[in-house]
C-alpha cells in the first residue's frame, strides 16, 4: 500500500519560512506541527496560564485523501515537561474539511507555558478510516465480559 498524499497550503497570514509537518525520525508514527501565529503575535507568542486552552494556529490548510483522517496527539515531552496537552485528543481532521488547521492546546501543568511562533506543539498522525453502517436489534450477542464497564476487568 502506497503513502497517502495530503496537500497543504498556507493560509493568507502564515510564515512561510517554517518548516512544514516532518517526521522527526525514521520510525516516528506522528509529523511534528508548529505554532505559526500572525504577524502581530509572532515576537511574543501565546502565554497560557494553568488550565487555560487556546487555538494555536498552525498556517495551514490541507486536502486528506477520501478514507483517511488525520489525527492531532499531544507531544509527549511537552506534556511531561510542561503539562501540555490537546483536550480532544486525538483531535480528528475529516477527508472533506479545508479550513485552517488550528490546534487546541491546553496548559495542565502549574506554571504558565509559553508557545512561542515556529515551536513544535503536537503532532499528527495520518489513519485509515472505516466507515461503518448503523441497524438496531432487539437483542445483543453475549460476551463473557457482558455489560461491565469502567475498571470491570480489574487491575494488573
Amino acid at each position: 500500500m502506497s503513502a497517502p498524499r495530503i496537500m497543504l497550503a498556507w493560509t493568507e497570514d502564515a510564515d512561510r519560512d517554517l518548516p512544514l509537518p516532518a517526521y522527526a525520525t525514521a520510525g516516528a508514527a506522528g509529523a511534528d506541527l508548529r505554532a505559526n501565529f500572525p504577524p502581530g503575535q509572532r515576537a511574543d507568542g501565546l502565554t497560557l496560564a494553568p488550565g487555560a486552552r487556546a487555538l494555536v494556529p498552525t498556517g495551514l490548510r490541507m486536502a486528506i485523501p477520501d478514507g483517511v483522517e488525520v489525527q492531532l496527539r499531544p507531544r509527549s515531552g511537552l506534556a511531561l515537561k510542561h503539562g501540555l496537552t490537546l483536550p480532544n485528543s486525538p483531535g480528528t481532521i475529516d477527508s472533506d474539511y479545508r479550513g485552517p488547521l488550528g490546534v487546541i492546546v491546553q496548559n495542565g501543568g502549574t506554571e504558565p507555558v509559553t508557545i512561542a511562533h515556529g515551536d513544535r506543539i503536537a503532532q499528527m498522525v495520518v489513519a485509515p478510516v472505516l466507515r461503518a453502517s448503523f441497524s438496531l436489534s432487539g437483542a445483543l450477542d453475549d460476551t463473557a465480559r457482558g455489560t461491565g464497564g469502567f475498571g470491570s476487568t480489574g487491575r494488573d
